[in-house]
């Protein structure tokens, strides 16, 4: 039926809610998250944009206090959709958005990581940006505005800031990838 929101978006729209649903703040985050990506990710393969809207509900499930694990939301986030059956994809998407690879390394974790497949590319892209131009209350925000954002709450002496100087880089350049393929996007102020 055209015009039908996919399985597997609905599931992830459904877990997210139940996982996050006593973190509101959270909720609206990736539900803006998720709204964000649907806003990019035309002209993506429909197997391409389903994972992308799944991973986008579900990038920050891993901050849920029912599945949290090791602290590093990105991987607890990833372990639990894989042991409960999701699809390899979507976990890695989860592991791996937003530059997780570069604070993994600051919380030693990279090994661990490894354990899912990172994906590289446009949906990848595309769920990084979606999730670094949306605040934590679901507004939205520059990449660098997000960045600074995210210093100042998680604080100077966090993995996220001792990985700063690595994934800042790598968020911005991630940032010149999507707008360079799609100049049509509306950009924050």
């Amino acid at each position: 039926m055209e015009g039908a929101e996919a399985p597997l978006v609905v599931a992830a729209r459904t877990l997210s809610r139940e996982l996050l649903g006593h973190l509101p703040l959270r909720l609206r985050h990736s539900s803006a998250v998720a709204a964000r990506s649907i806003e990019l990710n035309d002209g993506f393969a429909a197997d391409d944009s389903e994972a992308l809207s799944a991973a986008a509900w579900l990038h920050d499930i891993g901050y849920a206090p029912t599945i949290r694990d090791t602290g590093f939301h990105p991987l607890d986030g990833a372990r639990y959709l894989l042991a409960v059956g999701w699809l390899d994809r979507v976990c890695g998407l989860v592991a791996y958005h937003s530059g997780a690879i570069f604070v993994a390394s600051a919380w030693d974790l990279v090994d661990e990581l490894a354990e899912f497949e990172c994906e590289t590319g446009p949906v990848a892209d595309v769920l990084t940006y979606a999730d670094q131009t949306v605040g934590p209350r679901g507004q939205p925000m520059t990449i660098d505005h997000r960045i600074a954002d995210m210093l100042r709450r998680h604080g100077p002496a966090s993995p996220n800031a001792r990985a700063h100087e690595q994934r800042g880089r790598y968020l911005r350049e991630v940032a010149d990838r999507v707008e360079a393929r799609r100049p049509d996007v509306i950009r924050c102020p």
